[in-house]
């Protein structure tokens, strides 16, 4: 016969009851693969996908201009003396040749008379000595000297006439002025600041070019400007010149834009970002969320014909407005994911969903870098 075992304790039964079910939990998940790996029959992941195609694609140039008035000058006084009258209020329009600042001029005026009455007897002078030549009563050379006489007194004449016209100062273009300067009374010297005018219908705008550009930038090339005085308002203009010289220090060129002002928004010294559109030209742009950056490395995530994805490592080019230029390692025709990438690993089956579908799903917890 055979010895009877002792039953087993309350405890060991505990036991031996935790251990049958933690046997059959993985009996259950079966095959020995990790929940969620590729392969392991799980269903396919919501995504948003596009084909990727050349197209037509304009480079710009982004750089910083000041605003300079098409015609702009200081206006001042070119003698010494003091103001008689100011015609123009700040701000007001004027037009070309109008009177601006009249000054005091009354030796001027008396001197002009005295020069006018010398004038007039050398001129009588030299008629009546034409006279007395034609009557052979005096010599020949006695009339060429009252007419230089005669000519001197005229010169006179003509000097004094300027030297009063100086003292009515001029717009020599039609423009706006600024603030006011002077006052009635005020003494004027040569310099002294009077009003600012400034043809501002259009307007300048310079800007450096890297002389790597300068072979892309030709005159009449479309540009757009943006003023943080108005923002959401852009500015069209195009480009008028090139400097001739390049600077050696910052290796740039400075490139002058022209740009209509009817409203007068664009005021000289403003700040100015410019874009400059180059020629148009093929490009495979892609959406930018589509590119994943992993350290040095960048990639997209590349849909094959059974549904499944890899990773396509791809060189990019320039960037703007949320898209992304493909250099290498895309062709025309290939299939990518756009949104829902933050939950992809490579071999995972993929279905095509909506954006909300896309990016309400967790993202995937695994490693999202190139594939081995």
């Amino acid at each position: 016969m055979f010895p009877l075992r002792p039953s087993p304790s309350p405890v060991q039964r505990f036991r031996l009851s935790l251990a049958i079910g933690a046997l059959a939990l993985l009996s259950a998940c079966g095959g020995g693969k990790p929940v969620g790996a590729p392969g392991a029959g799980a269903s396919a992941v919501p995504v948003t996908t596009t084909v990727v195609a050349p197209r037509e694609w304009h480079d710009t140039i982004a750089a910083l201009g000041t605003v300079n008035a098409r015609e702009s000058i200081t206006v001042t006084a070119k003698v010494s003396e003091t103001v008689e009258r100011v015609h123009f209020d700040s701000g007001d329009d004027v037009a070309a040749g109008a009177v601006l600042v009249t000054l005091s001029g009354n030796q001027q005026q008396a001197t002009l008379q005295a020069a006018e009455a010398a004038a007039a007897d050398a001129e009588q002078q030299y008629r009546r000595g034409n006279e007395l030549a034609a009557q052979q009563l005096i010599a020949r050379a006695s009339v060429d000297t009252l007419r230089a006489t005669r000519d001197s007194a005229r010169a006179r004449v003509a000097e004094m006439r300027a030297n009063i016209g100086d003292r009515n100062i001029r717009a020599p273009f039609a423009g706006v002025l600024g603030i006011r300067q002077v006052s009635p009374g005020a003494l004027v010297t040569p310099g002294t600041p009077i009003a600012t005018l400034d043809d501002i219908s259009s307007v300048y705008v310079d800007f450096p070019v890297p002389e790597t550009r300068l072979a892309r930038v030709a005159p009449g090339q479309p540009l757009a400007g943006r003023s943080a005085a108005y923002p959401g308002q852009l500015f069209e203009g195009e480009v008028q010149t090139i400097d001739t010289r390049i600077d050696p220090a910052s290796r740039a060129v400075t490139v002058r834009g022209s740009f209509a002002n009817p409203d007068r928004r664009l005021h000289p010294g403003m700040l100015i970002q410019v874009q400059l559109q180059q020629r148009a030209r093929q490009a495979m742009m892609v959406p930018e969320i589509a590119v994943i950056q992993v350290g040095r490395d960048t990639f997209v995530y590349l849909v094959g014909e059974d549904e499944t994805v890899s990773q396509a490592p791809i060189d990019v080019g320039v960037r703007e407005d949320g898209l992304v230029e493909v250099v290498e390692g895309l062709a025309p025709g290939d299939r990518i994911v756009v949104d829902g990438t933050g939950k992809l690993r490579p071999g995972m089956t993929i279905t095509e969903g909506t954006v909300a579908e896309a990016k309400a799903q967790p993202a995937d917890t695994g490693t999202d870098g190139p594939a081995e």
